[in-house]
């Protein structure tokens, strides 16, 4: 796609592991050109990560975040490697990090200390708790954040112990709101001429996806806790049910859904039962209902109920995750790619959920660490010799 529209923007992302460079790799996607920052010895920690890699500790899990990228070693601790950074800020059009809340102004980050280059800079900047509170300087990760913002009382069996999303969904809801927010600034930047800060963090990210619960318990004291199977708090039967050979997650969201289900599954005489008869009867009978329908589901496989049900009413087996990645839907949809490695020429990868004109955004491979510090370089006017002299002493 030759169009791509962020074709022409810079980014420069002094990033890190997982939240930070999720959101950047949209904009790689979509056609900027994403400079990720990596200190020269070691690079992004995410390189490390195993338990799988491609070449000399190339980490797959690496390759997740950092498609379409290129790989830029530089020292953003030296004197030396604030001044490359500013040359390369004069002609990008955001800076992004997430780096910890106190250290983007001791690195020289901020759209303060980058101005004066670049009025026009958008600075982005994902912490844990923020830059601007006692907490500034705490570490902070995924899990931490679902467990204090309460999403581990809301996640998983009545009578299990706290659970966790199995997904670090903090990270990456964080790093999509990040680049929204940066996209908003760069958009503002291009009619004002002006920059300015962006700030996001893990924890209002995720507090802020405590969403309806949130908005239940703050103007009605209603606490939402867990329901078995999975359910819906409010609405019934919207939940797991057994089959004959598995799970089948089935969601009568809707009043007109739970008609849909009586005559499908052939069973109206529910429909008269006085227990189930309103949305607020079969919620108050919930577990009667759910007793009814263990009985009439697991008389057939899943796929028989999911051939009944698809297309009628919302319905969807449960999955392994290796099921749901050979799923001949995801072929289809093109949601898996192919993006060649150094390593590992057929090397898939995951499509971005992202359409454009019914294409999908292109992929290319994660870049090798430093891989493109001589050409960033030298694009922004460094002579080969200051190159070799900023290698030498370990700048990049």
């Amino acid at each position: 796609m030759a169009d791509l529209p962020l074709a022409g923007f810079r980014i420069l992302s002094a990033e890190q592991y997982g939240a930070g460079p999720y959101g950047t790799m949209f904009l790689a996607q979509m056609g900027a050109d994403v400079i990720k920052i990596e200190p020269p010895r070691g690079g992004d920690t995410a390189r490390a990560v195993g338990p799988h890699y491609l070449r000399d500790g190339e980490s797959l899990f690496f390759q997740t975040f950092n498609l379409n990228k290129r790989s830029l070693t530089l020292d953003l601790n030296t004197e030396e490697g604030k001044a490359i950074l500013h040359r390369l800020a004069g002609s990008a059009h955001a800076v992004v990090n997430n780096l910890r809340g106190d250290l983007p102004e001791r690195m020289g980050l901020t759209h303060a200390q980058l101005k004066d280059v670049n009025p026009a800079i958008v600075c982005a900047h994902l912490s844990a708790y923020g830059r601007d509170n006692e907490r500034a300087r705490w570490p902070g990760y995924d899990y931490l954040m679902q467990a204090e913002a309460g999403w581990l009382s809301l996640t998983g069996e009545p009578d299990a112990p706290p659970t966790r999303a199995g997904l670090s969904l903090v990270d990456f809801m964080t790093g999509t709101i990040m680049t929204i927010g940066l996209l908003g600034a760069l958009l503002d930047a291009q009619r004002s001429g002006k920059g300015r800060d962006v700030d996001v963090d893990l924890l209002s990210a995720a507090i802020h996806q405590t969403s309806y619960p949130a908005m239940w318990y703050l103007n009605a004291g209603d606490v939402t806790g867990r329901a078995e199977r999975s359910a819906h708090p409010s609405v019934t039967p919207s939940q797991l049910f057994r089959a004959a050979d598995g799970w089948v997650f089935v969601m009568a969201q809707l009043p007109k859904f739970w008609n849909v289900l009586l005559d499908r599954i052939g069973h109206p005489e529910l429909g008269e039962d006085a227990r189930f008869r309103t949305p607020a009867d079969r919620l108050a009978h919930r577990d009667a209902l759910t007793a009814i329908f263990d009985g009439i589901f697991s008389e057939k496989p899943v796929a028989h109920w999911v051939d009944l049900l698809s297309g009628h009413m919302p319905v969807s087996p449960v999955y392994a995750l290796d099921q749901a990645l050979d799923n001949p839907f995801l072929r289809e949809t093109g949601m898996i790619d192919t993006a060649p490695h150094p390593d590992r020429a057929d090397m898939r990868v995951l499509a971005n959920p992202i359409r454009l004109d019914g294409e999908r955004l292109p992929n290319r491979a994660a870049p090798l660490l430093g891989a493109d510090t001589d050409a960033v370089l030298a694009e922004a006017g460094f002579s080969a010799a200051d190159i070799e002299g900023f290698r030498e002493k370990g700048v990049v």
